[in-house]
Formats: structure tokens, sequence, C-alpha cells
């Protein structure tokens, strides 16, 4: 059921900013409701291309498909914020706000969750997990985990 067949009275409030959906993203927003992580992935240069575009940033092709994600990876770069400007995310401050390299070979901006946001470091390995939003979507973001021999 789409959000518009929901009466306003009837749906969830949201209690943090909640990203679009757009035409081009959809089947990202769509697959995180069952809980799958997913890229656009070039088929003319066999690159991961995210955000969703219509065309290839790297080679402007338009040939590019869905592929599931593996969801881990390393904190690429890291910032605790502890005044949100958003009213909206005030009660979770203080936060930490990650540029995640995937695996799969592309980068994404999230929250680490699961531990102190001190606690995040560049190199930290992570997967994603999921906030609810209020219209069914989730909101990737990521965990740390425990690597062998660490």
């Amino acid at each position: 059921m789409s959000e518009d067949a929901v009466p306003s009275s009837q749906r969830e409030q949201p209690s943090r900013m909640e990203p679009p959906v757009s035409e081009v993203s959809g089947p990202f927003w769509d697959a995180t409701r069952d809980g799958h992580l997913m890229v656009q992935w070039c088929l003319d240069c066999d690159a991961a291309v995210f955000f969703p575009r219509e065309v290839c940033p790297g080679c402007l092709g338009e040939r590019l498909e869905w592929r599931r994600s593996s969801g881990t990876g390393r904190v690429h770069a890291v910032t605790v914020e502890h005044r949100p400007q958003n009213p909206l995310m005030a009660d979770r401050a203080p936060y930490a706000v990650a540029l995640v390299d995937v695996d799969d070979g592309w980068r994404l901006l999230s929250n680490v969750v699961g531990c102190d946001p001190l606690d995040v470091t560049v190199g930290m390995a992570v997967e994603v997990t999921w906030e609810p939003l209020s219209d069914g979507r989730r909101l990737p973001q990521f965990t740390p985990i425990d690597e062998p021999g660490a």
C-alpha cells in the first residue's frame, strides 16, 4: 500500500528527516522494506553507482542494473554530531556520521549505531543494520562487527 493510500491520521509521524523517493531511487527504497541493501551497477564500465542515477557518472553509460550489496564495509571517515541542526535529531545526539566504504566498491554516508559514537574509528569494520521509517521503508545504517583475530 502506498503512503498516499494511508490516511494521514494513521501514518506514523517521522522521528527523523526521511529521505525522499524518486522514480530513479524507488528500487533502492523498495528493497529496504525487505532488508536488502541494493546498489546500481553500470554494465558498460563495471562500476558501482551510488547514489541512484539515470546514467553512470563514470562513463555516462545508461545500462544500469540493481545488484544486492554485501552490506559490509569499513569506516572511511567519521564525525560525531553533538548539536544537530535538525530538531528531529536532537534527542539522538551525540551520534556518529560516517562515510562507509562498502566492500562491493561504493561509498555511503550513514550513521554508525550500536556503540558509543566516540568509539567509531576510521578503518572500523561495519555491517548494515536498519532503522524503520514511518512509511515502511528502512534507513540503512551500520553497526560495528568483530573481526576474527582482532
